[in-house]
This record gives structure tokens, sequence and C-alpha cells, in this order.
């Protein structure tokens, strides 16, 4: 099967590149390639692309330039952010994060606490959603740092971060949110958000994989996690510079995009999510249906097994998940899930589809035909299988 016949609808995974993102990098791969801590015009010419890189995304994120480091990916971002806060003061011992957190998050934290930090893991209700009043309670005189999902990569819900934010200033404790997923999807304004440290990673945003962003509010100090002179200091290694000039063009598309993400994106999700639960019986949406992305759906199919449908599935073209893409190939049912309260067999049933604005009605309507052939086929197999739903 030819790349050309894939229906991608993992986007949330990562992205298709942008060709106009492309087309912008080349030349740092080919012709301007030096050095952009170097004194000559050569080097000179790939740090002025770097700091063009670093308006852009500042301006898709709502922030000052000096608040953008570039850093490698999502997980580095999240990694130095609550590595900084920790290093900050050696008496704040304590960590806040929720159970449905991507696994850059959950294994720093698991990390941690075999070295002696406490670790408060908030919950989540059947819903994904967040209980703030129990994330108030949590924070104490020796917390560190609150670190919290903007928008779940498995189910799309988003968490109130506004408010989230407004309870850490108000209790004078640090924030870092994993924005990973909502970046170039909904809008932000860290300029009046409150947050101290936001993740971002640029193949979530048609990039290429390899790239990603930290943001640190000019009034938090700061530690780097990687030493080195570069980034001014923050983050140490040399700038992968094509790949930075890459986001940064990302970013300024993503900008120019996002009412399509939140209309024509939405109504393809819309159309796919409604029609399915219309045309199969026993299926289930996964999570809060009004507070999530726009482009992510989440559902249950009651009487299969999700590893045999994501099989046959891309027998017949069709890209999608069972859960994160950090996690694929786990024989264990998803951790999202699972806190969300669900049996291990709604887990084990469960398929995320995420689009995106390369994705065309013709995507839907294939997708359509193919995903309720193939759950009647997988039940027609198990005809023992009992429900797996609940209320």
């Amino acid at each position: 099967m030819s790349d050309e016949s894939i229906i991608y609808l993992d986007n949330n995974a990562t992205t298709q590149v942008d060709p106009a993102v492309v087309d912008e990098m080349l030349p740092w791969l080919r012709d301007y390639y030096g050095n952009p801590s170097s004194a000559y015009r050569h080097g000179k010419r790939a740090l002025q692309a770097v700091e063009v890189a670093r308006e852009r995304v500042a301006a898709l994120l709502g922030c000052e330039t000096g608040e953008i480091i570039f850093t490698s990916c999502g997980s580095e971002s999240i990694n130095t952010a609550i590595q900084s806060a920790i290093a900050f003061d050696p008496d704040r011992t304590h960590i806040i994060t929720s159970g449905v957190e991507h696994s850059a998050t959950m294994k720093l934290c698991e990390h941690l606490a075999r070295k002696g930090f406490e670790v408060t893991w908030l919950p989540v209700d059947s819903s994904g959603r967040l209980d703030l009043e129990k994330l108030e309670k949590a924070i104490r005189p020796d917390t560190a740092i609150v670190s919290l999902l903007w928008a779940n990569n498995e189910t799309g819900v988003l968490f109130p971060v506004e408010r989230v934010a407004e309870i850490c200033r108000a209790k004078k404790v640090l924030f870092h949110c994993d924005a990973v997923q909502a970046v170039g999807k909904i809008p932000l304004n860290l300029a009046d958000a409150g947050i101290h440290f936001l993740s971002v990673s640029g193949h979530k945003l048609h990039c290429p994989k390899g790239v990603g962003v930290l943001y640190v509010n000019k009034r938090v100090r700061f530690t780097p996690w990687l030493r080195g002179s570069q980034e001014n200091s923050r983050r140490g290694g040399t700038q992968n510079v094509a790949s930075i000039v890459a986001l940064g063009k990302a970013a300024e598309i993503a900008a120019q995009h996002m009412a399509e993400e939140q209309t024509r994106v939405r109504a393809l999700r819309d159309r796919f999510e409604n029609e399915i639960l219309a045309r199969v019986s026993g299926v289930a949406v996964n999570g809060d249906r009004e507070h999530r992305l726009p482009n992510t759906t989440n559902l249950t199919f009651e009487g299969i097994e999700a590893e045999g449908a994501l099989i046959l599935l891309d027998e017949r073209g069709i890209c999608c998940s069972a859960g994160s893409a950090c996690t694929s190939g786990s024989v264990h049912p998803s951790h999202v899930l699972k806190a969300m309260g669900f049996s291990n067999e709604r887990a084990r049933a469960s398929l995320r589809f995420s689009f995106g604005r390369f994705n065309t009605e013709a995507d839907v309507d294939a997708a359509l035909e193919t995903v309720p052939a193939i759950v009647e086929k997988l039940r027609a197999l198990s005809p023992a299988s009992g429900p797996v739903l609940v209320g």
C-alpha cells in the first residue's frame, strides 16, 4: 500500500510536515549551514534566522521573544521546567501533577519520588475533568511546582488552565503547563495567563520531529537542565537551525489557520463522531465532549480489542491509535482511561481518532465506511464478548 492511500487520523501522535515548512527549512540544511554561535557572516545569518523563528513562536504563544527557549522536543521542555523548579529551593520537595499526564511528566515524577520527593497525583472524574478544590487543598508550603496538561493527548479534554494559574499564583507556587497538544489548536495568550513554564513540541504543529520550545516567564528564576552557552546560557547544545526555522514557520502558519482548527477541523471530527455513534451500536465517547480539543475523539467500541482493530484498520490504510504514541506497543490499558475510572476491558476497547488541517471530507467518508465494518468483523469473531460500557 502506497503512502498516498493512507488516511491519517492520528494527528495527536504526530503531524504531516507542511510543504511550506519544508521549503522554509531546506536552505538552512543545504546552503546556510553556519553555526549561529560563530562570529562571521555565515554564522550570523543562522543566528538571525533563529531569532526570526523565536519572534514567530512568541507571536503564536502571545509572549515576549526573550521568554522562548528552543529545545529538542516536548519531553525535554517538560523535564527542564520541573527540574528547574525543584532546583530553585531545596526545601520544596513536593510536586503536584495528575494521573492523566503525558509519560514525560509521569516518568520524571516517578523518578523523583524514588529520590525522596513527594508527589501528589490529582484524580480526574469519569469525564477526565480536574477537581480544582482538590488541587487547591493539595498545595503546601513545600510544594515546588504544579505540572498539568492543558489538553489531554488521548481524550482531548481541556483542563481549566486559567483557573489553575490563578490558584497557583494565590498560593505562590510555580505552575508548569504541558501545552504540547493545545498549541496551534486553541488560542493562547501567555502574557495574561499567569503560567510560569509551558512546553511545546514542533512535530504536533506540522513541523519535523526533533525541535520544541520551553516558555519561561521572564519573572521566574530559571536553572538550565542542559548547561552551555547557547540560548542565552539557558539551554546548552548547538541550535538545530533548520528545525528551529521550520518551527518558526509552522508557528506562523498555525496562527493563520487557528480559525480553521476551530471550525473546519472540528466539523470533520464531529461528523465522524456523530456518524459512528449513529451507525454502530455499543459505542461511547470517552471524555468531556464539550471541554476538549476541536480535533480529538476517543471512542470505546463494545466487544472488540483495540489491538486487533488497529491491525485491521492499518491493512485498510487508516491510521489511528489506542492511546499515546509514546506508549504504543504496550500491552497495558491506557493509564488515562484507567484514571477516569474505566475498566481494563473498556480501556482496551478504545480507539483515538485525531484530525488535522490536511484531512478532508473524503477521509471521513472512507473512515465511516471502514471503521463500522472492522468493528462488525471483530465482534463476529468474538460473539461471547460481554458489554464493557459504563454509565
